[in-house]
C-alpha cells in the first residue's frame, strides 16, 4: 500500500513498504518527497538534464482522468516536452501516453485467468489515456504476461500469440474509439514459421489496423538471466512507422543497452523512440538518466 505521494504510509515498516527503492517506487519520488522544493529541482536537473534549458512542466489532467486512477487505484502523472520552434514550419503537440503495470493475480493461476485479468486491469488505464487525449500509447514489455523469462521455464510460451491474436484484437477496438495508435509488445507465436517464438511489438494504428511489428534486436545473457531460453534476437532490422501523429520506433528492453540501435533508428527517420521495458527498480533505475542522456 501506497500514499498518494509515493511515499509509504505512516507507521509501516520500510521493509513492507510496496516500493523497491528505499520504500518508494521510484528514485523521483524518493528525492520529491524528502528534499525540499528547490534542492529537488537542481537534483533533476543534475540526474536528467533539462528540457530546452528550462525544469519540465506538469500538466493538469481532465477530472475524467483522475477519476478512474481513482476508482481503479492507479498512478497517473503528466508533463510537457518543449522543443525549439522552427522557423518555416507550425509547432505539432503529440501527447504520448506509457503504461507500466503490475500483474493482477498470482502466477499460480490458469493462464487464460491470469491473461484476462492483466487485460482487465489495464482497460481503465487506457480508458483514461483515451480521456487525457493521448495520440500514441506505449504498453510495457510483454504486457499480457508476467515477466517470466528470468525462470527458464518453458511453460510461460503458453502465452505467447498471433500478431493477430487475442490481446491485438483487445486493443483494435480501444486504438479505434479513442483515435489513438497504439504499441503493443507481446510474446509474438510465429504460426506461419514453426510456431517461432519472437519478443515482439505490434503497432496498431489509430483506425484500428495494424500497421506493422518490430521484433527485439539485443537479448540479455546476463550470469543466469539468459532470454534466449525462450527466443532469439529478431529479424526485422531497424523499422520505422508512419503513423497519423509522426514517424516512431521500437527500442525494446535491452536494446536500450546499445548506442548504435537509437542511432540506427533516428537514421531511418524516427521522430519518436519508444522504449518498452520489464525490469526492477534496483538493477534499471541508476542507470536510465545515464542511457536516456
Amino acid at each position: 500500500m501506497e500514499s498518494s505521494n509515493g511515499k509509504p504510509p505512516q507507521g509501516e515498516e520500510e521493509g513492507k513498504a510496496a516500493g523497491s527503492i528505499g520504500g518508494y517506487e521510484s528514485l523521483h519520488r524518493l528525492l520529491e518527497s524528502n528534499l525540499p522544493p528547490e534542492l529537488f529541482k537542481e537534483a533533476s536537473r543534475l540526474l536528467l538534464g533539462l528540457n530546452c534549458a528550462h525544469p519540465l512542466e506538469a500538466v493538469s489532467l481532465p477530472g475524467a482522468t483522475t477519476d478512474l486512477a481513482k476508482a481503479h487505484n492507479f498512478d497517473v502523472q503528466a508533463f510537457r516536452f518543449n522543443a525549439d520552434k522552427e522557423h518555416m514550419r507550425q509547432p505539432r503537440i503529440v501527447r504520448v501516453g506509457l503504461i507500466q503495470n503490475s500483474i493482477a493475480v498470482p502466477t499460480t493461476c490458469h493462464f487464460a485467468d491470469q491473461k484476462k485479468s492483466i487485460m482487465e486491469k489495464v482497460k481503465p488505464i487506457i480508458d483514461a489515456a483515451g480521456a487525457s487525449g493521448v495520440n500514441i500509447l506505449c504498453l510495457q514489455e510483454a504486457w499480457t504476461m508476467p515477466f517470466a523469462f528470468c525462470t527458464r521455464e518453458k511453460r510461460w510460451c503458453e502465452f505467447a500469440e498471433p500478431v493477430d491474436g487475442e490481446s491485438t484484437q483487445f486493443l483494435q477496438e480501444l486504438a479505434q474509439k479513442y483515435n489513438m495508435v497504439i504499441v503493443s509488445p507481446i510474446l509474438e507465436r510465429d504460426i506461419n514459421h514453426g510456431e517461432t517464438i519472437w519478443n515482439t511489438v505490434v503497432v496498431i494504428g489509430n483506425n484500428g489496423n495494424i500497421i506493422g511489428i518490430h521484433r527485439k534486436n539485443h537479448i540479455p545473457r546476463v550470469g543466469d538471466f539468459n532470454e534466449s531460453t525462450y527466443y532469439m534476437e529478431g529479424n526485422t532490422g531497424h523499422p520505422v512507422f508512419e503513423t497519423a501523429y509522426g514517424k516512431i520506433a521500437v527500442n525494446i528492453c535491452y536494446g536500450r543497452h546499445h548506442p548504435l540501435n537509437w542511432l540506427a533508428f533516428g537514421l531511418n527517420g524516427a521522430e519518436i523512440v519508444f522504449n518498452p521495458s520489464a525490469t526492477v527498480g534496483e538493477l534499471s533505475e541508476p542507470m536510465w538518466p545515464i542511457e536516456v542522456r
